[in-house]
């Protein structure tokens, strides 16, 4: 009780000493703090875990990578269910749900429940990656600051936004790349004035990680090869390449999750997709966890070192053989991404696309050489620009794919190269897949509105809060004097006809009546059923808002009965949606 009044009259204070636009940027400092502390923390964390499980003889730790994918994901489902009671899911796409729909309020549980499910399911081998997770974190830290401090949804929004930057920041020690991701992928609509906060929680975030991790977050690399303009037909083919891996990419993944969630069990899922992860990185170990290892080893020119942790291959030094290899993982990589989010793992796709992007350049790049068509090809710079594509074409974020390789080497050496594949891959997986892998499904379902001032502020209008429920209802074998009788009380002129079951029969206007209403006879003999009709259409509470406004529109009608589980509710009135969206336009408008 204390503290809430000293809190009060901490807000009163900040009101009337500090702008609105000053204390965004001291909150965003904040928030790039935390950001970055926790981004340092899960990273620590990880590679602990995979340190300890890892420190066994070669023989027995080969065979100890069968289980150790199930254990991650048994535990990481019991976890979330049992303890956190938390439903896992995408978890970028779940912070692009909440901007749309709920206002950008995230629970206070999601500010740690993502680091330890993706922390365990990471640890133990899950093919997914840290990003979405540290997102999801730095996000939910944002809005419950903007929660506290009692912010508009705007600058809520924005604390999201700066949260998202400083996690990606924080993550890859990469700050440019962390603001252009915040734009790109979280934030919809941004002013000038946004990028302010979203620089300094960028900035910060990074210069945390520097400081307690130092500059190999998760790995950078020295670019040792120039960039050579004659290689820019071959570039042009990987572009293509890029594009086409990352709508394979996309399509396997959400196919292998959704069969995996098609099983009910939560313990049978975690079970079998677990066994089947198992299975998969025992035969393609550089699969296991996130990969970077592995992306580390071909930039270092030792792509040899990926057959050497195989169990099967590791006394063959062929080039053949490690060309075949490599494409084995490229094709099995998005099944075992979808396993892992199916059977109940927590991850996102991001360090996937980068992983599966990386392994596209070696084996285009690789190839050629070996083949010896053309010229002799940079195998580290074409790995890069390989992972800058299939980002792009995965998250459909270009720019952060770009500026995200560029930071990582340190340079801007291969910035053109960057540019081509990344437009290119962009373009080609678009060709296929309108929407990238986060929003397809939101915006399939209208629940994800983009560059539609309409349409979004009718997505937050609630059809519950407009049914008009004052209206009298009559039973279909009422007699028309009983109808009359209403009229007199009723300051409507519709009236629902409704059986005693609740359900809705029809409706009856004053037009409908008007000639016969005062006729005595007709009063006695007519019944209400003969004098009912259906209504041009009807709005279920299931409804979105732009379906209700179709309906209005098809029908010409001002008025629409609503239902709920073959129930009459009420009335839907096109006249009370128009007062609604103006007061939704004003508020945001004001925000």
């Amino acid at each position: 009780m204390k503290f809430n009044k000293t809190f009060s009259t901490f807000l009163i204070w900040r009101i009337r000493h500090i702008s609105t636009r000053n204390f965004l940027i001291i909150l965003s400092g904040v928030i790039g703090l935390l950001g970055g502390v926790a981004a340092v923390l899960l990273k620590s964390t990880v590679h602990y875990i995979q340190h300890t499980l890892s420190d066994f003889r070669e023989d027995v730790a080969h065979y100890l990578f069968l289980i150790y994918p199930l254990i991650g994901i048994v535990i990481t489902s019991i976890v979330a269910d049992k303890l956190l009671k938390e439903k896992l899911g995408h978890g970028i796409t779940s912070i692009l749900y909440t901007i749309s729909k709920k206002s950008s309020i995230i629970t206070w549980v999601k500010t740690y429940s993502s680091m330890v499910t993706s922390a365990i399911t990471v640890g133990f081998g899950g093919s997914v990656g840290l990003e979405a997770p540290i997102v999801v974190t730095g996000s939910a830290i944002g809005s419950n600051i903007g929660q506290l401090m009692h912010l508009s949804y705007k600058q809520r929004t924005l604390m999201i936004g700066c949260g998202a930057a400083a996690a990606i920041s924080g993550i890859f020690n990469s700050p440019v790349a962390g603001v252009i991701f915040s734009i790109e992928v979280i934030l919809t609509d941004v002013t000038i004035a946004a990028f302010i906060p979203l620089l300094i929680a960028s900035v910060i975030g990074s210069l945390v990680s520097m400081l307690t991790l130092g500059p190999d977050v998760l790995f950078s690399f020295d670019l040792k090869d120039p960039f050579l303009a004659s290689d820019f037909p071959y570039f042009l083919v990987l572009g293509v390449l890029c594009g086409l891996v990352s709508v394979y990419f996309t399509r396997l993944t959400q196919y292998t999750e959704s069969i995996a969630v098609k099983i009910k069990s939560k313990t049978g899922r975690a079970v079998f997709g677990g066994l089947a992860l198992g299975i998969i990185i025992f035969v393609f170990h550089p699969i296991y966890g996130e990969g970077y290892d592995s992306i580390t080893t071909i930039l270092n020119g030792n792509p040899e070192a990926l057959l050497k942790e195989s169990f099967f291959l590791k006394n063959q030094d062929s080039t053949l053989y490690l060309i075949l290899f490599s494409l084995g993982i490229l094709l099995i990589k998005p099944i075992a991404t979808g396993l892992t989010l199916g059977a109940g793992g927590s991850g996102g796709i991001f360090a996937p696309s980068l992983f599966i992007g990386a392994i596209t350049g070696y084996i285009y790049s690789q190839t050629i050489n070996f083949l010896g068509i053309g010229k002799t090809l940079s195998i580290s710079n074409f790995t890069l620009v390989g992972m800058c594509g299939v980002m792009s074409g995965v998250l459909h974020a270009p720019l952060t794919a770009i500026f995200l390789i560029a930071e990582i080497t340190s340079g801007y050496t291969l910035f053109l190269p960057l540019m081509l594949v990344s437009a290119i891959g962009l373009s080609t997986s678009r060709y296929f897949e309108q929407y990238s892998f986060y929003t397809g499904r939101l915006i399939k379902a209208g629940d994800l509105i983009t560059n539609d001032k309409d349409r979004q502020v009718l997505s937050l209008i609630k059809i519950e809060k407009l049914i008009e429920n004052d209206l009298l209802t009559i039973h279909p074998e009422k007699t028309l004097g009983d109808l009359v009788a209403l009229v007199r009380k009723s300051k409507r002129n519709i009236f629902p006809v409704v059986n005693e079951k609740g359900e809705l029969q029809g409706i009856i206007t004053l037009d409908d009546i008007r000639e016969i209403m005062f006729d005595p006879a007709s009063q006695k003999s007519v019944i209400v059923a003969a004098l009912m009709h259906k209504p041009p259409a009807t709005v279920s509470t299931s409804d979105k808002m732009e379906e209700v406004m179709t309906k209005f529109e098809k029908t010409g009608a001002w008025n629409l009965p609503v239902i709920k589980d073959d129930k009459y509710l009420g009335i839907m009135s096109k006249s009370r949606i128009f007062s609604a969206y103006r007061t939704k336009l004003k508020r945001q408008n004001k925000e």
